[in-house]
């Protein structure tokens, strides 16, 4: 089930039956051209390779005969089969998808099955039309008039990629597929954040500022992710926040919502740090001192291994582990 509010970019989200909500990027035709292109050369270095070594065999032993039908079978079987078999036992990928980092799946998200895959490039030839025939004397210098070499131009594809939401071509169609762009998890740091206005908007903001740990993950995923969406989309995704933090700290309508989600952020994870920092006591020095035992060590009532008492250390500060920081229990 596709959602149906206004498509700003190539961002689609699906609910599966469990109602789930997933969201995919879609794939545009000059990636999927770029994928093509790599898949094609795979194919010509593939076919080129098994001639030379056939070819070389039939010096030697007088196999021209089988060597050409072999030829014409593997010719057919690349043209026909190689992105149908990859693609049904890579999960949608061949090696120009994998390369390019895209996928097909289903409309519904799920994992295409193997007659999906054979299907939609079976009906690849469809798509490919029209021919283009280009002519040789362009390629070659002095060659005759009037010969040339067919070219697929894949206008019916485009077409058809172009009229759709998911980009999808005739063979897609047929068979309930989409091509999607694998999304990639990254870690990342703290975002930094050098603009004026935000850091300004940020001084305004209550002193006693407390957030809880759901709107904190939210406010690190968006801003970490911000600057692969265009401005659309931007303040189509931070005004379902941005309003009623707008009325919580008696902002102006008029407020950015994007610069005042990026001045929580700087709030909460930059600046706030920065003074806690600052405001740290110095490091102990090193003490030379000797360890002396406890009198219940000595007694026998040992607490560890050596008769000292065991110490204790927090890997975390508690308040990170406890969600103090951001006004709530984890």
């Amino acid at each position: 089930m596709i959602n149906g509010k206004d498509q700003l970019d190539t961002a689609i989200d699906i609910v599966t039956p469990e109602n789930v909500l997933i969201q995919y990027q879609l794939s545009g035709p000059f990636r999927r051209l770029l994928a093509y292109m790599i898949d094609l050369i795979v194919r010509v270095v593939f076919f080129s390779a098994i001639a030379f070594l056939l070819g070389l065999v039939a010096t030697y032993v007088d196999i021209g005969g089988f060597v050409a039908a072999f030829l014409f079978l593997l010719f057919f079987a690349l043209s026909w089969f190689y992105g149908g078999v990859l693609e049904a036992y890579w999960n949608g990928q061949t090696f120009g998808k994998r390369a390019l980092g895209i996928r097909v799946v289903t409309i519904t998200g799920e994992p295409i099955d193997a007659l999906q895959a054979v299907l939609r490039n079976v009906l690849r030839e469809i798509d490919s039309l029209t021919l283009f025939f280009l002519p040789m004397a362009w390629l070659i210098p002095y060659y005759p008039e009037g010969i040339g070499f067919p070219c697929f131009t894949y206008l019916v594809a485009l077409i058809s990629m172009t009229c759709t939401r998911r980009f999808q071509r005739l063979g897609d169609l047929a068979c309930g597929t989409m091509v999607v762009v694998e999304q990639r998890r990254w870690h990342h740091g703290l975002v930094s954040i050098e603009d004026t206005e935000v850091i300004q908007l940020a001084s305004q903001l209550p002193a006693d500022l407390e957030l809880s740990r759901s709107l904190g993950s939210a406010l690190s995923h968006y801003v970490e992710r911000r600057r692969v969406f265009p401005p659309a989309r931007r303040a189509d995704l931070a005004r379902h926040i941005g309003i009623p933090l707008c009325r919580r700290f008696g902002l102006p309508p008029e407020t950015s919502h994007d610069m005042l989600l990026c001045a929580l952020y700087y709030r909460t994870f930059i600046s706030d740090q920065l003074d806690e920092d600052l405001q740290a006591p110095p490091p102990a020095e090193p003490s030379d001192m000797p360890i002396v035992p406890r009198d219940d060590a000595i007694d026998g009532d040992q607490d560890g291994p050596t008769g000292l008492p065991h110490v204790r250390t927090q890997s975390f500060s508690s308040q990170y582990r406890d969600g103090s920081r951001f006004g709530g229990s984890p």
